[in-house]
């Protein structure tokens, strides 16, 4: 399960289809440096994404 506090390299690495739903959030920062350091959810809020909805898309596309 993805969480708001997991790096979002980690979510990429472990969960390679979530690097789709976060490009489509307008998410590119996953290839970046602060992508290792920055959790999931201090991201999408610096890019003024709803996180829950963005964690309900992330789940939901790599439990298929």
């Amino acid at each position: 399960m993805i969480t708001g506090d997991m790096s979002i390299t980690e979510v990429v690495e472990k969960y390679p289809k979530a690097a789709d739903i976060l490009l489509s959030y307008g998410m590119h920062c996953f290839g970046c440096m602060a992508a290792r350091f920055e959790n999931l959810e201090q991201g999408a809020l610096a890019h003024g994404i709803d996180v829950p909805r963005l964690l309900k898309d992330l789940n939901e596309a790599v439990k298929n």
